[in-house]
C-alpha cells in the first residue's frame, strides 16, 4: 500500500493559517490606538522606555523579542498590522508561503511580546506556535503550489502532536482541578450563563434541559481526554477524530465567542487527513518529486525540539516538580520568549457566578451614568451578539477584571475615560459624555443571570441583573503634577 500523501492538506491549511492571520491582525487593527498607543490603556511607547527595561540591558531583547524595539509610535503600530493584512493575503494567495509566513510570525510575536493582558489569550500563543510549524512545514518558491514534495513525515507529526497537546491539555486540566462542577458533571449548568462573551446560541442552550447540559459535561470530558488520542491513530480513526473535532468546535462557535480559537482549530484538524480525503473536492496536485535523503534529516532536526518540548509539557502535566536536565532548562528557557511550545486548557475551574463591572461616570458625584461597550455584558434588555472571530480584548479583559481584584490595567482606562483619550473611547459603544470627560468615574458590581424563557417572552429582556455595590469608589484626576494621575473622591 502506498503512503498516504499530503500535499493537499498541507496547501489548504496554510491557505487557511494565512486567513486566520489576517483575521487577528484586522481585529487587532480596529483596536491598537485604543490599546496601545501613546494615549491608549498600557502604550507600548511607556514599556519599552520604562527604567525596568533599561536596567535588563541586552536581555531585554532576548525576553521581549518586538520590532517595536526600532519604533513604537502610533503610525508604527498601524502599519505594523496593515504589513500583517499583505502578508496574510500572499500567503491565502499562495505567493511565497515560507517567506511571507516567516514575516507574519515576526510580526504578531513583536505584538504579543510587549501586549501583556491584551494579547495573553490562549489563542494569540497558538497562533504563533502554528505560524512556527507553518514556516517549517511550507513550500519554498514564488507560487510553490502543493510543492514539488511531500510534507516529511516528521512535520506531519509535528502537526498531529500540536492537535493531541491542544485537546489533551484542556481535559486534563479540568480532571487534576478538583472542580466540583466537573466531577459532579454539573459544569455546563454554568457554562453557558458564564462564559466570557456570550451569543444568542449559547442563551438558548443555557435552558435546554438538566439531562442534555450533564450530558454535554460528560462528552466534553470524554472528547478531551480520551478523544485525543484518535489523532495519533491510524487513518480511520484519525478520520472519526477530524469529524468529532470539527462537531464539537463547531457546537462551541453556535453558542460562544472565543475569537478566532474555534477557527484555528478546525484549520488543525485538516491534518488529521490525508490528500485522499480531499480530492473529492480537489484536483489531483501533479506527482511529487522524490524527497532527498538530506530534506527528510532537515526535516527532523528542527522537529525534533518541538517535539521534546511538547512530550515535556504533557508529561508536567501528571508528574510532580523535580529538576530538569540542564539542556532541558536552557531549551525551554530560549523557547518561552517565542510562544514555541505552550500549555493549553480552557476552563479547568468553572465560574458558578456572573459578577459584571459598569463604568459610570458623573460631573457632581450624584448622577452616575454608564458607558455601554460595544460586546460585553450590560444592558439586560440587549440581546447577546456574535462577535467570533473578531476578537475584542478589552471586553474580554472586563469579564477577568471582574473575577478579581483590579487590575493595573483597569486603573489606567479608567484614567484614560477621566482625560476623554480618543482612542480609548473609539473602544466604547457609548460615550456618556460626549462634550467633554467627567469630572468623576467609579466602577459598579452587578450579579447577572440569565432570564428565563417566560421573563424573556413576556419582558423582552435576556438578563436579570442585582447591584451587588462598588467595584472600585469615585475616583478623579489629582491635580497639578506632570502628568495625569488618579486621586479616591470623598465627596464635596
Amino acid at each position: 500500500m502506498a503512503p498516504p500523501h499530503h500535499r493537499l492538506v498541507r496547501q489548504v491549511f496554510l491557505q487557511a493559517l494565512g486567513g486566520i492571520y489576517l483575521i487577528a491582525f484586522t481585529s487587532l487593527r480596529r483596536q491598537v490606538k485604543g490599546l496601545y498607543g501613546s494615549r491608549g490603556i498600557l502604550p507600548v511607547r511607556d514599556l519599552l522606555s520604562s527604567p525596568r527595561m533599561t536596567a535588563m540591558g541586552h536581555e531585554r531583547y532576548l525576553w521581549y523579542p518586538t520590532l517595536l524595539w526600532l519604533d513604537a509610535s502610533d503610525k508604527t503600530l498601524v502599519r505594523g498590522l496593515r504589513a500583517g493584512q499583505v502578508l496574510s493575503l500572499a500567503v491565502m494567495a499562495g505567493l511565497a508561503p515560507q517567506a511571507a509566513l516567516t514575516g507574519l510570525w515576526a510580526l504578531y510575536l513583536s505584538y504579543v511580546s510587549v501586549g501583556r493582558e491584551f494579547l495573553s489569550f490562549q489563542w494569540d500563543a497558538l497562533l504563533l506556535e502554528m505560524g512556527l510549524l507553518g514556516i517549517l512545514t511550507a513550500p519554498t518558491g514564488l507560487r510553490p503550489g502543493p510543492g514539488r514534495y511531500e510534507p516529511s513525515a516528521a512535520q506531519v507529526v509535528l502537526w498531529r502532536a500540536l492537535v493531541f497537546r491542544l485537546y489533551f491539555g484542556s481535559g486534563v486540566s479540568k480532571l487534576k482541578s478538583g472542580d466540583e462542577t466537573w466531577r459532579k458533571l454539573t459544569a455546563c449548568d454554568y457554562y453557558y450563563e458564564t462564559e466570557p462573551l456570550p451569543n444568542r446560541g449559547g442563551w438558548y442552550a443555557h435552558h435546554l434541559p438538566q439531562k442534555v447540559q450533564k450530558l454535554s459535561t460528560a462528552a466534553v470530558l470524554a472528547l478531551e481526554t480520551v478523544g485525543p488520542f484518535l489523532a495519533l491513530a491510524p487513518r480511520r480513526l484519525r478520520l472519526l477524530g477530524f469529524w468529532l473535532f470539527s462537531g464539537f468546535q463547531g457546537i462551541l462557535i453556535a453558542t460562544g465567542n472565543y475569537g478566532f480559537f474555534n477557527v484555528q482549530s478546525l484549520a488543525l484538524g485538516l491534518w488529521l487527513l490525508d490528500d485522499a480525503s480531499l480530492r473529492r473536492l480537489l484536483p489531483a496536485p501533479p506527482p511529487a518529486r522524490p524527497r532527498p535523503w538530506w530534506r527528510t534529516l532537515g526535516a527532523w532536526l528542527p522537529a525534533a525540539p518541538f517535539l521534546v518540548l511538547g512530550a515535556n509539557e504533557v508529561l508536567a502535566r501528571f508528574n510532580r516538580p523535580r529538576s530538569s536536565p540542564r539542556w532541558l532548562e536552557w531549551l525551554e528557557m530560549r523557547a518561552r520568549p517565542l510562544r514555541a511550545v505552550n500549555p493549553y486548557g480552557l476552563f479547568a475551574v468553572m465560574t458558578v457566578r456572573r459578577p459584571e463591572i459598569a463604568i459610570e461616570g458623573s460631573d457632581d458625584g450624584e448622577t452616575w451614568l454608564e458607558y455601554t461597550f460595544r460586546y460585553k455584558v450590560s444592558d439586560p434588555e440587549r440581546a447577546p451578539r456574535q462577535v467570533a472571530p473578531h476578537q475584542p480584548r478589552l471586553d474580554w479583559q472586563m469579564w477577568f477584571a471582574a473575577l478579581g481584584s483590579p487590575p493595573v490595567w483597569l486603573l489606567a482606562f479608567l484614567l484614560r475615560l477621566l482625560e476623554g483619550a480618543p482612542d480609548v473611547l473609539k473602544l466604547l459603544a457609548i460615550n456618556p459624555f460626549p462634550e467633554r470627560p467627567p469630572r468623576y468615574i467609579r466602577a459598579t458590581f452587578y450579579d447577572y443571570r440569565m432570564a428565563d424563557l417566560e421573563t424573556h417572552r413576556r419582558t423582552g429582556a435576556w438578563w436579570n441583573r442585582e447591584r451587588v455595590g462598588l467595584y472600585l469608589p469615585p475616583l478623579s484626576l489629582a491635580p497639578g503634577g506632570t502628568g495625569s494621575r488618579l486621586q479616591w473622591y470623598a465627596g464635596e
